[in-house]
């Protein structure tokens, strides 16, 4: 089965509010083995939904609609589709009683257009609205399965999971499922990535695998599909294996982890306390890091020493370091990340300084990056970078960093 969405709504073109909706049917449509090969949006216009509706039958059989089933007159959708169609519009009665029942208790007067969002065609299989007014509705017309779904996402999402799933799976004519499953790797470019997996990635077809790249990170999502679960995973773990014997040095974790998540979950099982001293991050880590829930029994506390006289007067950076080093090097990187270690009583320090831009500093170029950790052993090290982009991609990459070269250590 292949599939199309389409989200109607003049709001999504002028970018008042994100297609959201589209991503979620995707996710959900996806592990049924469906396949989504266009996603359309189009404005509150009779004609050109008529338009995109006939485009999406010459390349799907299967049509999802969100949006414009309301009570207004620029909520068209079911009206164009029982047109193009040839069927009538009817008043779907438990539809009608939810309405009317919502109105009474609310204690609010029903105006005469909110009739119209009970209104199914007539050859509809009905799906219920539990959270709104208007119900959605699965048509099978001509070799098309069309399914009209609500625009506001707290009743399209519940709407779909209880009921248009269900009348997917009975009407899908083949079994096969889709599995998938994203490796997330740190430290290797995307075209490094590609190279040394060539090989597999131009050879694939079950499983197939699809490199992702974003915010300095690259991504493999491997998909199988089969009718049988366990088969499926079996040749993921499969591939996989193949994949982790070149590059398994740079994988860090699965899906929708991030680098700052393994490192809290890396903390929290080892029972160990951090404490951060920032310069040109200005505080980034200790704001991503307590983005997390329970990271007060890892996190002490944060120091952001941008001057040199605040590193040596809270973090105890030697002078004589920032005379003869600068503030921009590994030396002043190690005994930053000591000091706030010793100063806040934990098991680690971690530290940053470099230079962000747009100008050098201390006669080092834009990017320079130091990052210093001081280790529950009492071991202490430095990793220098060499980072390019904007002032914010270079202290949101060090961040990163951070937490790679830290997860590396633990």
């Amino acid at each position: 089965m292949n599939s199309e969405i389409i989200a109607v709504g003049s709001e999504l073109l002028l970018g008042q509010i994100a297609n959201t909706n589209g991503q979620f049917l995707s996710q959900q449509l996806a592990p049924l083995g469906i396949n989504v090969y266009y996603h359309t949006v189009v404005g509150d216009n009779k004609l050109r939904l008529q338009e995109a509706i006939k485009q999406a039958k010459k390349r799907a059989n299967l049509i999802i609609i969100t949006g414009g089933l309301g009570p207004t007159k620029d909520d068209l959708t079911k009206e164009t589709v029982a047109e193009l169609l040839n069927c009538s519009l009817v008043y779907h009665e438990p539809s009608m009683e939810q309405i009317e029942s919502f109105f009474k208790n609310s204690k609010r007067p029903m105006t005469e257009n909110n009739k119209k969002q009970a209104l199914v065609i007539n050859t509809a299989t009905v799906l219920n609205n539990d959270n709104g007014m208007a119900p959605g509705m699965a048509i099978y017309h001509e070799g098309v399965h069309y399914m009209l779904l609500p625009g506001p996402p707290k009743e399209l999402k519940p709407m779909f999971i209880n009921y248009g799933q269900a009348y997917l799976i009975a009407n899908l004519h083949e079994q096969a499922v889709i599995h998938s499953r994203v490796l997330r790797f740190f430290g290797i470019g995307e075209a490094k990535l590609e190279e040394v997996l060539i090989d597999l990635i131009e050879f694939q077809s079950n499983p197939t695998i699809a490199p992702l790249a974003g915010d300095g990170e690259v991504m493999l999502r491997l998909t199988a599909k089969h009718n049988d679960k366990a088969k499926a995973l079996l040749l993921l773990d499969e591939l996989e294996a193949k994949i982790q014997t070149r590059v398994g040095k740079f994988l860090y974790g699965y899906d929708d982890t991030s680098l700052m998540k393994e490192l809290v979950n890396r903390l929290l099982a080892k029972k160990l306390t951090i404490a951060s001293a920032e310069s040109l991050t200005g505080g980034m880590f200790s704001q991503e890091l307590t983005d997390f829930s329970g990271v007060s029994e890892v996190f002490s506390s944060g120091v952001v020493s941008y001057s040199n006289e605040m590193k040596e007067k809270i973090l105890s950076v030697s002078k004589n370091t920032l005379a003869e080093y600068g503030a921009v090097s590994s030396e002043c990187a190690i005994e930053m990340a000591q000091g706030v270690k010793k100063l806040c009583e934990t098991d680690i320090g971690i530290s940053f300084t470099g230079v962000a831009g747009p100008n050098q500093h201390e006669g080092k170029n834009v990017g320079t990056i130091y990052i210093g950790v001081a280790l529950p052993n009492g071991e202490s090290k430095s990793f220098s970078l060499n980072l390019s982009g904007t002032r914010w991609q270079i202290r949101e990459r060090t961040v990163k960093f951070g937490c790679y070269y830290l997860l590396k250590e633990l």
